[in-house]
């Protein structure tokens, strides 16, 4: 670890060129990236239905090959597992990401090749490495380890070739060596499956580690903190960890979180924002004090974006790099060296930079609050949580919204199941705080509220601790990259959850 920390260092910190070439000719790396795509697959089952061998241009493309969902390739996928080749990428796929599902009872299973690990996900993670030291040159971040808080991490084997589980076990399984000398825990506790049974052998195996970073979703990261600081008897985790500066995010928005962290932690550290899904690595935060994360766009996926107004339609617009707008909300479309082509990924986007190119993740095209026209997105309600937060001392560990319709008696509204770390110091200023913010940041939700003709003001219900936790686990989704749903455009969760006895 000693000699291998200090040249993996060296090497990081010479590769900013590298990153450099791609981030200021994003548009044209892109036509190379879709290039070298098609060509790959161009003999592949897909690849002869939709006839890569002639399609030579990105409209050729587009007017080609449809767009995908996950419904749409499922038998193709099927096959893939059952051991077929050459059926949507031209090498062997051994390896499959099962998602979370948190939008549906059913798994997905996303075809992960050895180019979408090498070429994609240990790409960026070369890159989010590199980036850091160029922000920070006198950073002694090699000299620790990283804890990595994963998801659920059990392989299942499907046949002789071919496995899966969820990303972050897919991802460590396959990590080459020098990934595993600067981790921790050892891998035969990473691999655990039983979540409450990991963040005790979590915590128990790495206090005495030099831990000089942390990574994973923000509320099981807390859970490990606040167990690291029982065990120990500490009051911050600066005290258990002095050299920790850096913790590694994504999954849910920081926002209601941060303030939490900071007095967890006890000093000043960096965060750092990752969008990783098991698809692929798409962005990350490359300026630690700017909002948005930089568009990796040299890393085997070609990006399209569909205006959200377009979904659901027969044939949906999309736009390049070269045509998108500033805080549009857009839903990506990719193309991957995985074999997805022309996939509709289901989160929504903004850019919050067109030089470079940066994004932030707004939301998902199936969690949002549109039942009066009021279109509140994710991104709204986490600002307007952190406000409310920020103007009345309290603390959200966790929430979810979902409409109130119209009945005979009332008209509708917003329904929100609030979990309090700490309680706020008015009640009925919180929410106050919470509609006015909402108000400020969404037009149709304001024109909604006006004189409470088609809304009336939120509805917040205090849930007891641990609540969400115990639905979860009832799921079968505790821990890893699983979370509740912030927002629904019906009442099918929040109902479940407010009838949920434990």
């Amino acid at each position: 670890m000693r000699l291998l920390s200090p040249a993996i260092s060296r090497l990081a910190r010479m590769r900013m060129w590298r990153i450099e070439a791609w981030m200021h000719n994003p548009v044209a790396a892109q036509r190379e990236v879709l290039q070298h795509l098609v060509t790959s697959a161009q003999y592949t089952e897909f690849g002869s239905k939709y006839s890569f061998s002639s399609l030579f241009t990105v409209r050729s493309f587009k007017e080609t090959v449809p767009i995908h969902e996950y419904d749409d390739i499922k038998g193709y996928i099927e096959r893939m597992m059952n051991g077929e080749e050459n059926v949507l990428w031209n090498t062997p796929i051994k390896w499959f990401a099962k998602s979370s599902g948190t939008t549906s009872d059913k798994s997905k299973f996303i075809p992960v090749s050895e180019e979408s690990l090498v070429d994609g996900h240990y790409k960026a993670a070369k890159d989010i490495l590199t980036i850091y030291y160029n922000n920070f040159p006198y950073s002694d971040l090699l000299t620790g380890k990283g804890l990595v808080i994963g998801g659920s991490h059990k392989i299942h084997q499907v046949n002789e070739m071919v496995q899966y589980g969820d990303l972050s076990a897919v991802l460590m399984q396959n990590a080459p060596f020098w990934g595993q000398w600067l981790r921790t825990p050892e891998l035969n506790i990473a691999l655990l499956d039983e979540w409450e049974n990991k963040i005790e052998k979590l915590a128990e195996s790495t206090i005495k580690e030099n831990v000089s970073s942390l990574s994973g979703v923000p509320t099981w990261t807390i859970v490990l903190i606040k167990r690291i600081l029982e065990i120990t008897g500490k009051q911050t985790l600066a005290e258990v960890w002095p050299g920790l500066e850096l913790y590694l995010h994504g999954g849910v928005s920081f926002v209601p979180y941060k303030e939490q962290f900071q007095k967890l932690i006890g000093k000043d550290i960096s965060y750092l924002e990752m969008y990783n899904a098991s698809e692929g690595f798409f962005a990350a935060q490359n300026a630690p004090d700017e909002d948005g994360l930089l568009l990796f766009t040299d890393h085997g996926i070609f990006y399209e974006f569909m205006p959200v107004e377009e979904y659901g339609k027969a044939n949906p617009r999309t736009i390049g790099l070269n045509k998108v707008q500033l805080n549009v909300n857009y839903a990506p479309v990719i193309s991957t060296n995985g074999g997805l082509w022309r996939y509709l990924v289901g989160d929504t986007v903004q850019f919050t930079s067109l030089n470079p190119f940066k994004i932030k993740v707004s939301g998902r095209l199936k969690h949002f609050i549109n039942a009066f026209g009021e279109e509140i997105i994710v991104d709204n309600t986490d600002k307007a949580i952190a406000i409310a937060c920020e103007q009345t001392g309290a603390v959200v560990n966790d929430y979810t919204a979902a409409p109130v319709y119209f009945s005979d008696n009332s008209n509708g509204a917003h329904e929100w199941l609030i979990e309090f770390e700490k309680m706020p110091d008015d009640f009925n200023g919180f929410i106050f705080e919470l509609d006015s913010s909402l108000k400020n940041l969404n037009s149709d939700y304001e024109a909604k509220r006006y004189k409470d003709i088609a809304l009336r003001k939120p509805l917040v219900k205090i849930m007891k601790p641990g609540t969400f936790t115990a639905w979860l686990k009832s799921k079968g989704k505790l821990g890893g990259q699983h979370k509740v749903p912030r927002l629904s455009n019906d009442r099918k969760y929040i109902d479940e959850i407010l009838q949920f006895k434990w």
